[in-house]
Protein backbone atom coordinates (compact mmCIF):
# COMPACT_ATOMS: atom_id res chain seq x y z
CA UNK A 1 0.00 0.00 0.00
CA UNK A 2 1.34 3.39 -1.12
CA UNK A 3 2.29 6.13 1.98
CA UNK A 4 -0.36 8.80 0.86
CA UNK A 5 2.06 11.27 -0.52
CA UNK A 6 2.61 8.81 -3.31
CA UNK A 7 -0.79 8.15 -4.28
CA UNK A 8 -2.49 10.18 -6.71
CA UNK A 9 -4.51 12.90 -5.88
CA UNK A 10 -7.57 11.39 -7.84
CA UNK A 11 -7.10 8.33 -5.57
CA UNK A 12 -7.14 10.20 -2.18
CA UNK A 13 -10.30 12.43 -2.63
CA UNK A 14 -11.65 8.86 -3.59
CA UNK A 15 -11.05 6.78 -0.60
CA UNK A 16 -10.77 9.60 2.13
CA UNK A 17 -13.10 12.14 1.29
CA UNK A 18 -12.87 13.58 4.93
CA UNK A 19 -9.72 15.52 3.37
CA UNK A 20 -11.33 17.18 0.40
CA UNK A 21 -11.44 20.30 2.24
CA UNK A 22 -7.71 20.19 3.01
CA UNK A 23 -6.87 19.51 -0.83
CA UNK A 24 -9.68 22.53 -1.82
CA UNK A 25 -8.16 24.56 0.48
CA UNK A 26 -4.70 24.32 -1.33
CA UNK A 27 -5.80 24.36 -4.89
CA UNK A 28 -4.57 20.63 -5.47
CA UNK A 29 -7.09 19.62 -8.64
CA UNK A 30 -8.00 16.14 -7.73
CA UNK A 31 -9.81 16.04 -10.85
CA UNK A 32 -8.99 17.13 -14.11
CA UNK A 33 -5.16 16.60 -13.32
CA UNK A 34 -5.88 13.97 -10.19
CA UNK A 35 -3.53 11.96 -11.82
CA UNK A 36 -0.33 13.62 -10.28
CA UNK A 37 1.10 11.85 -7.19
CA UNK A 38 0.43 13.86 -3.65
CA UNK A 39 4.17 14.85 -3.44
CA UNK A 40 4.09 16.19 -7.40
CA UNK A 41 1.34 18.48 -6.93
CA UNK A 42 2.89 19.64 -3.95
CA UNK A 43 6.14 20.70 -5.41
CA UNK A 44 4.52 21.69 -8.36
CA UNK A 45 3.01 24.68 -6.13
CA UNK A 46 5.78 24.60 -3.81
CA UNK A 47 3.41 23.66 -0.69
CA UNK A 48 4.70 21.50 2.21
CA UNK A 49 3.89 18.12 1.54
CA UNK A 50 4.51 17.52 5.49
CA UNK A 51 2.14 20.33 6.37
CA UNK A 52 -0.65 19.06 3.99
CA UNK A 53 -0.10 15.76 5.68
CA UNK A 54 -0.63 16.81 9.08
CA UNK A 55 -3.91 18.34 8.11
CA UNK A 56 -4.83 15.36 6.17
CA UNK A 57 -4.26 13.14 9.41
CA UNK A 58 -6.21 15.72 11.53
CA UNK A 59 -9.49 15.46 8.90
CA UNK A 60 -8.98 11.94 8.91
CA UNK A 61 -8.64 11.14 13.29
CA UNK A 62 -11.47 13.55 14.19
CA UNK A 63 -14.30 11.10 14.27
CA UNK A 64 -17.48 11.05 16.25
CA UNK A 65 -17.32 8.71 19.53
CA UNK A 66 -19.67 6.56 20.49
CA UNK A 67 -21.07 8.59 23.70
CA UNK A 68 -23.61 8.15 26.76
CA UNK A 69 -25.60 10.79 25.43
CA UNK A 70 -28.30 10.17 27.65
CA UNK A 71 -26.35 10.66 30.15
CA UNK A 72 -25.00 14.13 29.12
CA UNK A 73 -26.16 17.38 30.55
CA UNK A 74 -27.90 19.92 28.27
CA UNK A 75 -24.86 22.42 27.94
CA UNK A 76 -22.43 18.69 26.97
CA UNK A 77 -25.05 18.07 24.93
CA UNK A 78 -25.23 21.28 23.11
CA UNK A 79 -21.07 21.35 22.85
CA UNK A 80 -20.72 18.18 21.17
CA UNK A 81 -23.32 19.45 18.89
CA UNK A 82 -21.60 22.16 17.86
CA UNK A 83 -18.45 20.95 17.55
CA UNK A 84 -19.13 17.58 15.90
CA UNK A 85 -22.58 18.26 13.81
CA UNK A 86 -22.80 22.44 13.37
CA UNK A 87 -18.94 22.77 12.60
CA UNK A 88 -18.70 19.79 10.00
CA UNK A 89 -22.14 21.45 8.13
CA UNK A 90 -20.64 24.84 8.21
CA UNK A 91 -17.68 23.49 6.62
CA UNK A 92 -19.46 20.48 3.99
CA UNK A 93 -22.29 22.74 2.86
CA UNK A 94 -19.67 25.33 0.63
CA UNK A 95 -17.47 22.47 -0.51
CA UNK A 96 -20.57 20.53 -1.73
CA UNK A 97 -22.31 23.38 -3.05
CA UNK A 98 -19.30 24.26 -5.13
CA UNK A 99 -18.97 20.32 -7.00
CA UNK A 100 -22.34 20.85 -7.25
CA UNK A 101 -22.06 24.22 -9.73
CA UNK A 102 -18.77 22.43 -11.37
CA UNK A 103 -20.19 19.16 -12.38
CA UNK A 104 -23.41 20.68 -13.65
CA UNK A 105 -21.70 22.94 -15.63
CA UNK A 106 -19.65 20.70 -16.84
CA UNK A 107 -21.93 17.69 -16.80
CA UNK A 108 -25.60 18.93 -16.60
CA UNK A 109 -26.69 18.12 -20.26
CA UNK A 110 -25.30 14.41 -19.65
CA UNK A 111 -26.86 14.01 -15.99
CA UNK A 112 -29.94 16.08 -16.29
CA UNK A 113 -30.70 14.68 -12.76
CA UNK A 114 -27.69 16.82 -10.98
CA UNK A 115 -29.39 19.97 -11.88
CA UNK A 116 -32.45 19.12 -9.34
CA UNK A 117 -29.82 17.11 -6.82
CA UNK A 118 -28.06 21.04 -7.29
CA UNK A 119 -31.45 22.59 -6.58
CA UNK A 120 -32.58 20.67 -3.76
CA UNK A 121 -29.16 21.18 -1.96
CA UNK A 122 -29.42 24.91 -1.76
CA UNK A 123 -32.68 24.34 -0.69
CA UNK A 124 -30.54 22.13 2.20
CA UNK A 125 -28.15 25.00 2.66
CA UNK A 126 -30.86 27.59 2.61
CA UNK A 127 -32.55 25.73 5.17
CA UNK A 128 -29.60 24.99 7.77
CA UNK A 129 -27.79 27.97 7.64
CA UNK A 130 -30.34 30.26 9.04
CA UNK A 131 -31.68 27.10 10.98
CA UNK A 132 -28.32 27.03 12.96
CA UNK A 133 -27.92 29.88 13.64
CA UNK A 134 -31.09 30.14 15.36
CA UNK A 135 -30.08 27.32 17.64
CA UNK A 136 -27.11 29.07 18.22
CA UNK A 137 -28.34 32.34 19.43
CA UNK A 138 -32.01 31.74 20.66
CA UNK A 139 -32.74 28.08 21.05
CA UNK A 140 -29.58 27.11 22.45
CA UNK A 141 -28.60 29.86 25.16
CA UNK A 142 -32.48 29.70 26.55
CA UNK A 143 -31.80 25.78 26.97
CA UNK A 144 -28.96 26.54 28.80
CA UNK A 145 -30.25 29.27 31.05
CA UNK A 146 -33.24 27.37 32.18
CA UNK A 147 -30.33 23.96 32.50
CA UNK A 148 -28.67 26.21 34.88
CA UNK A 149 -31.53 27.86 36.27
CA UNK A 150 -32.28 24.16 37.51
CA UNK A 151 -29.33 23.62 38.94
CA UNK A 152 -28.98 26.58 40.74
CA UNK A 153 -32.33 25.75 42.60
CA UNK A 154 -33.91 29.21 40.94
CA UNK A 155 -37.38 29.48 40.40
CA UNK A 156 -38.14 29.23 36.44
CA UNK A 157 -40.81 31.56 35.79
CA UNK A 158 -40.58 31.12 32.13
CA UNK A 159 -43.82 29.55 30.45
CA UNK A 160 -43.49 26.22 28.55
CA UNK A 161 -43.81 27.79 25.08
CA UNK A 162 -40.14 29.71 26.02
CA UNK A 163 -38.63 26.61 25.02
CA UNK A 164 -41.35 24.35 23.00
CA UNK A 165 -41.61 27.21 20.18
CA UNK A 166 -38.43 27.46 19.15
CA UNK A 167 -38.03 23.29 18.82
CA UNK A 168 -41.25 23.51 16.96
CA UNK A 169 -39.77 25.72 14.58
CA UNK A 170 -36.45 23.42 14.90
CA UNK A 171 -38.19 20.16 14.11
CA UNK A 172 -40.06 21.63 11.35
CA UNK A 173 -36.89 22.78 9.80
CA UNK A 174 -35.48 19.20 10.82
CA UNK A 175 -38.04 17.92 8.42
CA UNK A 176 -37.48 20.15 5.38
CA UNK A 177 -33.84 19.23 5.06
CA UNK A 178 -34.30 15.47 5.81
CA UNK A 179 -36.98 15.17 3.28
CA UNK A 180 -34.72 17.29 0.54
CA UNK A 181 -31.83 14.76 1.40
CA UNK A 182 -34.04 12.10 1.19
CA UNK A 183 -35.15 13.53 -2.38
CA UNK A 184 -31.35 13.81 -3.20
CA UNK A 185 -30.72 10.15 -2.58
CA UNK A 186 -33.40 8.69 -4.95
CA UNK A 187 -31.91 11.00 -7.87
CA UNK A 188 -28.59 10.03 -7.42
CA UNK A 189 -29.60 6.09 -7.21
CA UNK A 190 -28.40 6.42 -3.33
CA UNK A 191 -25.40 8.54 -4.16
CA UNK A 192 -24.14 6.28 -6.79
CA UNK A 193 -22.01 7.58 -9.52
CA UNK A 194 -22.06 6.78 -12.76
CA UNK A 195 -19.69 4.08 -13.83
CA UNK A 196 -17.93 6.80 -16.60
CA UNK A 197 -18.24 9.46 -14.00
CA UNK A 198 -15.63 12.16 -13.55
CA UNK A 199 -13.63 12.13 -9.77
CA UNK A 200 -15.47 14.75 -8.99
CA UNK A 201 -18.84 13.33 -9.73
CA UNK A 202 -17.97 10.33 -7.67
CA UNK A 203 -16.56 12.30 -4.74
CA UNK A 204 -19.62 14.36 -4.66
CA UNK A 205 -22.01 11.81 -4.33
CA UNK A 206 -19.64 10.16 -1.38
CA UNK A 207 -20.09 13.98 0.35
CA UNK A 208 -24.10 14.35 -0.13
CA UNK A 209 -24.03 10.30 1.44
CA UNK A 210 -21.86 11.22 4.17
CA UNK A 211 -23.78 14.96 4.80
CA UNK A 212 -27.46 12.80 4.97
CA UNK A 213 -25.95 10.68 7.33
CA UNK A 214 -24.35 13.16 9.90
CA UNK A 215 -27.91 14.95 9.71
CA UNK A 216 -29.75 12.17 10.46
CA UNK A 217 -27.34 11.82 14.01
CA UNK A 218 -27.60 15.62 14.09
CA UNK A 219 -30.91 15.57 14.16
CA UNK A 220 -31.64 12.19 16.47
CA UNK A 221 -29.38 14.16 18.97
CA UNK A 222 -31.43 17.09 19.30
CA UNK A 223 -35.58 15.72 18.33
CA UNK A 224 -34.72 12.88 20.69
CA UNK A 225 -32.53 14.00 23.13
CA UNK A 226 -31.75 17.56 23.69
CA UNK A 227 -35.01 18.93 23.31
CA UNK A 228 -37.17 16.62 25.15
CA UNK A 229 -34.59 17.07 27.84
CA UNK A 230 -35.12 20.54 27.79
CA UNK A 231 -38.82 20.69 27.83
CA UNK A 232 -38.75 18.10 30.77
CA UNK A 233 -37.19 20.71 32.64
CA UNK A 234 -39.15 23.69 32.20
CA UNK A 235 -42.24 21.17 32.74
CA UNK A 236 -41.11 20.19 36.11
CA UNK A 237 -39.54 23.30 37.57
CA UNK A 238 -43.35 24.87 36.21
CA UNK A 239 -44.45 21.82 38.46
CA UNK A 240 -42.17 22.87 41.55
CA UNK A 241 -43.89 26.71 41.39
CA UNK A 242 -47.38 25.40 41.18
Amino acid sequence: MKILEQQTLSAIALENYQVIPILEKYSLDFCCRGKRTLAEACAEKSISVTEVLKEMQLAQTISKPILPFTEMSAEQLISFILIHHHFYVKNAIPVISNHLDKLVTKHGDRYPYLKKVSQLFDAVKNELEPHMQKEEVVLFPRIKEIAAMVLQQKDVNYPPAYISAPIQVMEAEHDNAGQSMFEIRLLTNNYTAPDDACTTHKVCMDELKAFEEDLHKHVHLENNILFPMAAAMIGEAQQQLG
